[in-house]
């Protein structure tokens, strides 16, 4: 008699859309690396051509608790969502639905300490399985969109980007898991 853990005539299928993830390493504790990442989002993002708005974009707003908005302001006050903050955990994490994909995706950002002044941010882009095959292959910020790999491009250089607001080059985490 043999044993398995799988139900009779049960298929197990490899993830089609697996999520996307991404992480850098900052020299910073990690309350402040939290801090600076939602209090400053609009001063560190690459809006250009990471936003809706690209160079109208004059500020980013986080409201920082569970159900708050994130979204842009441009120069003439429209306002678009990038998401709802679906999770609330300071300093360890936040999550929030992703309303730039032709669908909305979720999007969970993780701060864990390394030491007293060193934190790796990781990302996790998930929720491809609400996209039709045209939306994930459709071009966003950058040419190719997921099926093309724009997105996993997109998150390294929005990480890179804020690892550089500390001052220091950007540090991918060894063995980093992405699309």
């Amino acid at each position: 008699m043999t044993s398995t853990s799988e139900p009779a005539g049960a298929t197990v299928l490899p993830l089609r859309r697996p999520p996307i993830r991404q992480s850098t390493v900052v020299g910073s504790d990690r309350a402040h690396t939290f801090e600076v990442f939602v209090a400053t989002i609009g001063a560190w993002w690459p809006v250009e051509p990471f936003s809706a708005g690209g160079d109208r974009v004059r500020e980013v707003t986080f409201e920082q608790r569970l159900d708050g908005r994130v979204y842009e302001t441009w120069a003439d006050g429209t306002t678009v969502d990038w998401g709802t903050v679906l999770a609330w955990e300071p300093p360890a994490r936040f999550a929030m639905s992703w309303l730039v994909t032709g669908a909305a995706t979720e999007v969970e950002l993780t701060f864990t300490a390394l030491g007293a002044a060193r934190t790796l941010v990781a990302v996790e882009h998930r929720g491809w399985e609400a996209l039709s095959d045209a939306e994930l292959s459709a071009d966003c910020a950058l040419p190719g969109g997921y099926t093309g790999g724009a997105f996993t491009q997109g998150w390294a250089t929005i990480l890179g980007s804020f690892a550089a607001s500390f001052g220091s080059p950007p540090t991918p985490s060894p063995g980093q898991e992405s699309r």
